[in-house]
């Protein structure tokens, strides 16, 4: 490229497929054979609730080396598949110059991740998905771009306001990276084109969005606490960011209508969920990502004693009744470098020599229990749909860390171990097993039911409620045991259909399988162990 008073190499805007040299990792744009791949499966329709499974194909494997589109299509489509997910969450797509950014400082916005395969495998992947019946979305990064200048939009014309607001409007501090400025019709027409071809060229079933609250403000949302309106109402919303998003869903509903769109949003941005044609910005769900918070601090910093079943609820349901949320213990952000899983933060050490079927630890029995316990507390009060990262299903252990100068360009902490969700001699395996045993109620019994509060009671540690049919009743009382404790639900017979203390969980079967219980005069009476959740169906025959 050539601009007044000079010049340099870039790598085309448009480009579709790069090379990495494995040496001098310089990426090469490539001219490739453009044959048109032949579709053999059309998607599956959306779900009524949406159970998410996301994932990264590059750190799918055991193997201490980056995992190919193909690998992942062999190995853990089927696994996704038997976990009870219906939704794949692909992280990483678009070509990135550093592995370590786990996708999000993008370089080339069409091309596919060449590190992990070529074009043609990853329609692949997709395709294959649609025939196990799963729908695929992509983790979508318009929010921001890389800063690097050879492999990215960066001075692309020599100046730092091509595609970006000049200035110190165009850089963004905490990410080390440029700012779109959404008021340009050439920006505008570079994004929505990519949602096209996206769509359109790959199949994608949709997109989540990443970094809605960074795109909707001036001051990207860092350090509000967002606990008034006029914190959405100011000269600090970023009204040409509102724009886009509003036209990126008109495209998307136009050209993909079975396409879903989730937001990662921490503001609540008002009118994020509704339609663009009443004023809305169009998301069909925004991430709750309040619920991981209120984990990881009970966790971490409350005592098992002092938990506020009041502040559990609210944070499980706290969303405008007229939006639908996707809620989550913990995703990829919880457990990156400096943080751990959620039941790693639990266990700990133990972890390593512990987790054995036969172990006696307090610690790990802890851990045990509150993964279970928290994923179906998530799961069923969920109001749109349940997300997971790959592999926390079954509470992997540690923390990821990419390859990086740090850490001597290692990928042993950016891979998945499912051998230990495999072997049936240790926990992970029982974790495992409960949630597909969740997932699969929820893909039956979920729908559009709300959850309604039957009762929170911070003394007891008692926190039970009913979607639909079902009733879902929780102890989280770290030592007591309540016999013939009393819930007032409507009138009928109630069956137990999945109790987290079930012997083949990891737990003690201390709730035996019985006759479908009947309420008294309003009142179901229940034995209700510690750290124990029980699932019931009502109905009149079973």
């Amino acid at each position: 490229m050539t601009w007044p008073g000079g010049g340099g190499e870039r790598l085309p805007a448009w480009g579709r497929v790069m090379q990495q040299d494995p040496s001098s990792l310089e990426f090469t744009a490539v001219v490739a054979d453009a044959r048109a791949y032949k579709w053999r499966h059309a998607a599956p329709p959306p779900p009524p609730f949406a159970r998410i499974y996301e994932a990264h194909a590059g750190m799918s494997l055991e193997e201490a080396r980056v995992g190919t589109w193909a690998e992942f299509e062999k190995q853990m489509l089927p696994r996704i598949k038997a976990a009870g997910y219906d939704t794949i969450q692909l992280m990483a797509v678009k070509e990135h110059p550093y592995y370590g950014s786990f996708g999000y400082h993008v370089g080339s916005f069409f091309a596919p991740a060449s590190r992990c395969g070529t074009a043609e495998e990853l329609k692949s992947l997709v395709d294959a998905a649609h025939g196990h019946g799963l729908r695929v979305i992509m983790d979508l990064v318009h929010s921001h771009a890389v800063k690097n200048e050879v492999e990215g939009l960066s001075r692309y014309d020599g100046t730092l306001w091509q595609f970006f607001h000049d200035g110190p409007r165009g850089e963004h501090e905490a990410w080390d990276s440029r700012c779109f400025d959404y008021s340009k019709p050439a920006v505008l027409h570079f994004l929505l084109s990519n949602l096209r071809y996206w769509l359109e060229e790959f199949r994608f079933d949709g997109f989540r969005f990443d970094g809605v609250t960074s795109m909707l403000y001036r001051d990207h949302g860092l350090g509000k606490p967002f606990t008034s309106y006029d914190d959405y109402f100011s000269d600090n919303v970023d009204e040409e960011a509102v724009t886009y998003l509003g036209l990126a869903h008109l495209l998307i509903r136009q050209g993909a209508p079975g396409a879903i769109s989730v937001a990662e949003d921490v503001s609540g941005f008002p009118g994020l969920g509704a339609p663009v044609g009443d004023g809305g910005l169009g998301f069909d769900y925004r991430l709750a990502m309040g619920v991981p918070d209120c984990w990881f601090k009970l966790a971490k910093d409350i005592s098992d004693d002092d938990w506020s079943m009041h502040w559990l609820w609210h944070e499980l349901t706290n969303h405008r009744p007229e939006e639908r949320a996707i809620s989550y213990v913990e995703s990829h952000d919880q457990a990156l470098v400096g943080g751990k899983s959620f039941i790693f933060e639990m266990i700990d050490a133990e972890m390593y020599g512990a987790m054995h079927a036969g172990s006696e630890s307090l610690r790990v029995e802890r851990g045990v229990a509150l993964h279970k316990l928290a994923r179906l507390a998530t799961c069923a009060a969920a109001d749109g749909g349940y997300l997971n990262f790959m592999g926390n299903e079954f509470g992997h252990p540690e923390w990821i860390d990419f390859p990086r100068e740090g850490n001597g360009w290692s990928c042993a902490k950016a891979r998945r171990q499912w051998s230990l969700r495999d072997d049936a001699a240790l926990r992970f395996k029982a974790l495992g097993d409960f949630d597909a045993a969740l997932m699969a109620l929820a893909g039956a019994a979920w729908d559009d039911a709300p959850p309604v509060l039957v009762k929170a009671d911070d003394g007891d540690k008692i926190l039970a409620f009913r979607r639909g049919s079902w009733l879902i009743a929780l102890n989280f009382h770290p030592a007591r045991s309540y016999e013939d404790y009393g819930l007032l639900v409507p009138p009928g017979s109630y069956r137990l259909v999945l109790s987290t203390d079930e012997a083949r969980f990891g737990g003690w079967d201390r709730v035996a399988p019985a006759a479908p219980s009947s309420t008294t005069d309003s009142w179901l009476r229940l034995y209700l162990p510690a750290r124990t959740g029980l699932v019931f169906q009502s109905g009149a025959d079973f």
